[in-house]
């Protein structure tokens, strides 16, 4: 009977359960990090996400910036090649993202600082950021977890600094992959936390999280993908 418990090696219980084979897994994390699967499990919208991200983190000036867990792809290094990157910090809970990450950052790129963090725990002091980029990792966190990560986002990034987040959209039953059971069976079936994350209200919890910190955060724009059912969305505290 497979035994899930030997991926933990200091992850959290809920990813080595539910994730061990997406992100823990060596063949999996060889499998994954792959453009065509990548753009093939967000239906065909990856470039688009990744651009819209890049595009407004281009208006960030200087900054010193945290990549909130690693992300398949091409993220890490376009952070890292970014002409507006002063300093680039990479944290994730697992050892073999890191690694590669690692693999993928450009030689005569900025400084990248990579460090095995829980992005519940930031090891960061409070204010120390310019801007914080969330890609495709809220959804993946169980209620408590992810209100937990986003709180400690708002207590490390500065007055003024700039979030960004990539995502699903919220559910309200328009898109057709909402309203088609068996194609919204399967996402939730690979991904536990997605209905709790879908019908979440993420400007109320982190207004909830920045009040918790003595800060005020902004709304400073949206931009909805493939119907609505992606989103990246901006902040500024």
């Amino acid at each position: 009977m497979f035994d899930w418990r030997g991926y933990l090696d200091g992850a959290p219980e809920y990813l080595a359960r539910h994730y061990w084979w997406a992100y823990l897994d060596p063949a999996g994390v060889w499998f994954f990090d792959h453009h065509p699967v990548i753009n093939l499990i967000l239906f065909g919208q990856y470039r688009n996400i990744l651009d819209e991200v890049m595009r407004r983190y281009a208006v960030a000036e200087s900054a010193c910036t945290l990549q909130l867990a690693c992300a398949y792809g091409s993220l890490t290094p376009a952070l890292a090649r970014a002409e507006n990157t002063r300093e680039l910090h990479l944290l994730d809970v697992a050892a073999i993202q890191l690694r590669a990450a690692q693999r993928k950052i450009p030689p005569s790129s900025k400084p990248v600082l990579l460090a095995r963090i829980n992005a519940e725990a930031l090891a960061y002091a409070d204010n120390s950021f310019d801007a914080t980029i969330i890609f495709f990792l809220l959804h993946e966190l169980p209620a408590e977890a992810r209100q937990q990560a986003l709180r400690e986002t708002l207590r490390v990034l500065k007055p003024g600094g700039r979030l960004l987040i990539a995502e699903y959209g919220a559910n309200r039953g328009r898109h057709l992959l909402h309203r088609f059971k068996p194609a919204r069976r399967l996402l939730e079936k690979l991904e536990p936390f997605l209905n709790d994350f879908w019908h979440s209200d993420l400007d109320a919890q982190l207004a909830a999280c920045a009040r918790n910190n003595g800060k005020a955060l902004r709304h400073n724009g949206e931009t909805a993908l493939f119907g609505g059912f992606y989103r990246v969305v901006e902040y500024r505290a």
